[in-house]
């Protein structure tokens, strides 16, 4: 079943793969913060700003959750690239 990023109940991202697909693009928007560990909790967990939410979806009827995963990947790869040139 694909995943997507909602606020109360409306879907904000396309759907994809995995949650840890969706945890990636959030992390990468900067919607993710690390927050302090509870007390006898070795590493701080991650958290969605503005009460944002990982969810189980239904794809739209002409969307492809792997494409908008390909999809993200390239343009992350592509982002990569320009920032090598630029440097």
């Amino acid at each position: 079943m694909p995943y997507a990023l909602f606020s109360d109940d409306a879907k904000l991202s396309k759907s994809y793969p995995t949650e840890a697909d969706v945890w990636k693009l959030a992390a990468d928007s900067g919607l993710v913060t690390d927050v302090e560990a509870k007390t006898g909790q070795p590493t701080p967990r991650r958290m969605l700003d503005n009460d944002y939410e990982i969810r189980p979806c239904q794809a739209e009827a002409d969307e492809c959750p792997e494409k908008n995963e390909r999809d993200a990947r390239a343009e992350e790869e592509f982002q990569q690239l320009l920032k090598g040139r630029a440097a």
